[in-house]
């Protein structure tokens, strides 16, 4: 095991403000705690240096809009892209799929065309496409997954035709940790002309992210699942495309020049940014990236794989639980105890200072297909350890007792 997975010190648990000693948070996937620099990234922006960006022309508004774009540049170093004008901030993960959807979507697949998607995909990467299916016609297949809980790539190369469009699917699954081959399922997709879009929440606060390597169109992520603030998220999309999508909200900053006769509008990014931006959150998720750098992903992965080990080592142990997803799963464990609703188990556990998720994970196609109505996940962060697995184990044992 690694080093930061062999217990969690002090000056770790100094770094997260929010989780005192004996907490055991294993919630991350839904959302991880903040580290000390980002919380004071975001204070100092609101407190010291606040001000609006791209209009101002006094210098604290000047100062302000290098720090908003230096951020863009940052994150473009971060996955890769070959250009900050490929970054497009959003409020989430979910607000980039819809824009995705609204915009992409509205005025390139027709009536008859087809979208595919995935078995265990979140809730946000199924509605929005719905929405497009009654807007404007296209059809919805969804590809099956492995006996393990992988999406099922040479299923989905037979499924793929010159009627598909996009391909749709998760990096990480949300509620099995399950990793995507996502340069097989891009050149899939290319061999049909479909573009690919991967939702990249679960994976960038774990993985080494590179766009341009994966070959992918489209990728998007939420800053509050990388240790980042609330409220701000990227999208990310190719240059030639984001040129050929119209504007999906209409407002101040995406203008070029407006009369009540005819509107023109800025290039990207801008044209996807109306109105006033997160500001502050962007400054806060430029902070989390580099708390994430100064680890490093490949640290935080072996970490993870170390106590997801640990986790389904422990768990396995324990008979009326039920294990699901793949044995590598990038740090996310679901699970089920024989006889118990998740609520309970969550309940039980937090009784005993153990947080996790119980529920269907806004993703209740996967609990269909795994035959249950939701299931109890931990999920792991660079500020857990092994003791944390020994309280979750601990716990665990204390629900089978009381239910036993």
């Amino acid at each position: 095991m690694t080093a930061l997975a062999d217990a969690r010190p002090l000056d770790w648990l100094a770094d997260f403000p929010a989780i005192p000693e004996g907490w055991a948070y294993l919630d991350t996937a839904a959302t991880a705690q903040k580290p000390k620099m980002v919380i004071d990234a975001i204070a100092r922006a609101y407190g010291e240096t606040y001000a609006t960006v791209h209009r101002g022309v006094y210098q604290r508004s000047a100062d302000m809009t290098v720090a908003f774009e230096a951020a863009r540049q940052r994150v473009a170093r971060f996955i890769g892209a070959g250009s900050a004008d490929e970054i497009v901030f959003v409020r989430g993960a979910t607000e980039g799929i819809n824009l995705v959807a609204q915009s992409w979507g509205g005025t390139h697949p027709k009536a008859g065309d087809r979208i595919l998607l995935s078995t265990l995909e979140h809730h946000s990467n199924i509605v929005p496409w719905q929405l497009l299916r009654d807007r404007v016609g296209v059809e919805i297949d969804v590809a099956p997954l492995t006996a393990d809980g992988r999406i099922d790539l040479d299923a989905v190369a037979a499924m793929l035709t010159p009627a598909h469009k996009l391909v749709a699917l998760a990096h990480v699954s949300n509620v099995l940790g399950s990793v995507l081959d996502v340069r097989r399922a891009a050149a899939l997709a290319h061999d049909v002309g479909a573009r690919l879009l991967v939702d990249g929440c679960q994976a960038v606060p774990r993985l080494a992210v590179d766009v341009a390597a994966l070959g992918c169109d489209f990728y998007v992520f939420s800053g509050h699942k990388l240790y980042g603030p609330t409220g701000i998220g990227v999208l990310w999309a190719k240059a030639d495309i984001l040129e050929s999508m119209p504007p999906w909200q209409g407002g101040g900053s995406m203008i070029d020049k407006v009369s009540f006769e005819r509107t023109t509008y800025a290039p990207p990014p801008a044209r996807f940014e109306a109105g006033t931006p997160h500001v502050v959150g962007v400054v806060g998720l430029h902070a989390a990236i580099d708390y994430v750098d100064a680890i490093g992903l490949a640290a935080i992965h072996a970490h993870e794989a170390a106590l997801v080990k640990a986790t389904r080592e422990a768990l396995s142990g324990i008979n009326s639980v039920r294990l699901f997803g793949p044995e590598d799963s990038a740090g996310i464990v679901s699970f089920a105890v024989e006889g118990v609703h998740p609520h309970d188990v969550g309940t039980i556990l937090d009784e005993a200072h153990v947080a996790i998720r119980a529920g269907h994970h806004c993703a209740q196609p996967l609990m269909e297909h795994l035959g249950v109505p939701a299931t109890a996940r931990a999920s792991f962060g660079v500020y857990n350890g092994l003791a944390d697995v020994a309280a979750l184990a601990n716990g665990i044992e204390r629900v089978t007792r009381i239910f036993g």
